[in-house]
């Protein structure tokens, strides 16, 4: 720690001190819903909504803007107490606090703890030699007030820029929820919600649309009727944007009519951890399906219409689409499109593919050399797989596409690959590669036994096995500041198989290295006079091994 961040460390502890007395903020006394105030004392913007789209996931809380910039004090929103403490590479330092009022937070990303709490955790890094850490008090040890100053905004973990990210937690639930509607007050916005597009899915052997059965990407407004005929489904590509700002933000709130009939509404307003997968289900891209597919079990999806929000055009008539979109402060726009009946012959789905497999039932895919079992509940409808397999002699193993597009699954299953040939008699260096479609290789995992590589995957793509002999690469970073700046900072690269640990020395005792920001990677030592004395020479050793075990170990000397 630098003589400047004790003095921080020292300056918020009598911050925390004096919260945890008296508390500058009456607790309000409405008996339809729990108060908060905001974890900020300053007008409050958001670069990200609750429920946003994700890779995989749904974004689970409110991202808080904080003007460009770190260190601003974090309040607790009510009376409670300190539940849980981080130090991770995906959220950064992260605060867990439980609330007497029936709900709790995750505060992410931030850029320092304060009080007893900043020292309970770098004292059990050093004891444990990690900067990754967790710690879970008892409830009696750090009692919070409302407004009390509890930690310090900041950019660490997989975080692109300086914010705040709250999510909030029903405890009898244990759903993650919107923290917005508790802020509303707090909140001026008149901006409605915007359409960019809209897509159309004819279902397979069961629907055309403008003659052919494949999606069809439109307009928001086309300015003419779109033909179809059959059993269809419609989604729709839109944001939110709020007064005074250039954020884009998830809808809360999606309606689909058609000739004045509702059949299908969404409203994002809470999700449990575990329904996080489905939205590979009701999304295609950025576009949200209006219509529930038979394995989705995504409780904010609801169709009324009896057919899973599907609509059949079996009338050579126009069909009329209304969508409803809205925010959670109200704010509404519709956007109307016409689907014109065209009465058109459609072909039923050719079986050409190996593979076809059921949503509610067991799949097995056994070839030379590879099995995999995909338990029933996996797959979200059922799936015609375009399979095929590449073999060369000098391939450790063959190359297995179990379809040419990735199709998500909501849980991880076993797949096992054999190996061909053993190039390299150590084990511990094969690993399990994703293919990308221009041949590139990514590791995913697994382990050799008896022959054969075992893994499990959460996505039907391609996989075959590679080998990593090659360790990775250590670079100092700015040496000839280290001593002026206090900060040591090494970039650590691996091509095939990513870093897996790192471990860094000066003078031959542990140093406090992590790895602030996931984004920038970069590995970091704040020199701190506790640990490392003063007005002399160092020496400095980084050790990082890859995921394949691979280790490099470099030293460098410096003078703070």
């Amino acid at each position: 720690m630098t003589v400047q961040n004790m003095k921080y460390s020292i300056f918020f502890s009598l911050l925390f001190f004096i919260g945890s007395v008296q508390s500058g903020y009456a607790q309000e006394t409405d008996t339809d819903k729990p108060s908060f105030i905001p974890p900020f004392d300053f007008p409050i913007t958001f670069s990200g909504n609750f429920g946003e789209i994700r890779a995989n996931h749904f974004h689970g809380g409110l991202d808080f803007k904080t003007g460009g910039t770190i260190g601003k004090p974090v309040r607790a929103l009510a009376d409670g107490y300190i539940s849980r403490i981080r130090v991770t590479h995906g959220s950064g330092y992260v605060l867990d606090v439980a609330y007497d009022n029936g709900y709790s937070t995750i505060n992410r990303h931030l850029s320092a703890f304060v009080g007893d709490v900043a020292r309970r955790v770098e004292d059990l890094q050093y004891e444990k030699e990690s900067w990754e850490v967790e710690i879970t008090p008892e409830p009696d040890e750090y009692p919070v007030k409302a407004g009390q100053i509890i930690a310090l905004s900041g950019n660490t973990g997989y975080s692109f820029g300086p914010h705040l990210h709250l999510d909030m937690i029903e405890t009898a639930t244990d759903e993650y929820i919107d923290p917005l509607p508790f802020f509303m007050n707090k909140v001026k916005d008149k901006t409605a919600p915007r359409a960019e597009g809209i897509m159309l899915f004819p279902q397979p052997g069961k629907g055309v649309v403008e003659g052919k059965q494949t999606r069809r990407a439109f307009p928001a407004h086309p300015t003419k009727p779109i033909t179809a005929w059959g059993l269809i489904g419609a989604g729709i590509r839109a944001y939110d944007y709020m007064d005074g700002v250039q954020n884009k933000y998830g809808v809360k709130t999606v309606i689909l009519e058609v000739d004045g009939e509702e059949v299908f509404r969404s409203t994002i307003d809470r999700f449990a951890y575990e329904e996080n997968r489905y939205i590979n289900s009701w999304t295609h891209g950025q576009y949200m399906k209006s219509f529930i597919e038979p394995g989705n079990r995504l409780r904010m999806l609801q169709a009324s219409n009896g057919n899973r929000g599907l609509v059949e055009i079996n009338e050579e008539r126009p069909y009329r689409f209304v969508y409803t979109l809205s925010d959670a402060l109200g704010n509404t726009s519709k956007v109307r499109f016409t689907v014109q009946g065209q009465k058109t012959i459609i072909a039923p789905v050719e079986h050409r593919e190996k593979y076809a497999l059921k949503w509610d039932k067991v799949n097995y895919l056994q070839e030379p050399g590879l099995e995999l079992v995909i338990p029933k509940g996996m797959l979200y409808d059922d799936v015609l797989l375009n399979y095929s397999v590449r073999a060369d002699s000098g391939d450790i193993a063959f190359t297995y596409q179990l379809n040419d597009t990735r199709i998500p699954m909501h849980n991880a299953c076993d797949l096992r690959i054999g190996l061909r040939r053993r190039p390299v008699e150590d084990v511990t260096k094969y690993y399990v590669a994703g293919v990308t479609a221009r041949g590139g290789k990514y590791r995913i995992g697994g382990k050799y036994e008896d022959g054969v590589m075992k893994v499990r995957i959460r996505d039907l793509g391609t996989y075959t096995v590679a080998v990593d002999t090659v360790p990775p690469v250590i670079t100092p970073v700015n040496q000839a500041q280290w001593g002026r700046t206090g900060k040591i900072i090494f970039k650590a690269k691996d091509k095939e198989t990513g870093i897996n640990t790192y471990r860094g020395t000066i003078d031959g005792k542990y140093a406090l290295f992590g790895k602030p920001n996931s984004i920038s990677g970069n590995l970091v030592c704040e020199l701190d006079p506790k640990h490392v004395e003063k007005g002399g020479k160092h020496v400095v050793e980084m050790t990082v091994t890859d995921g394949c075990g691979n280790r490099t170990t470099e030293q460098f000397d410096f003078v703070w």
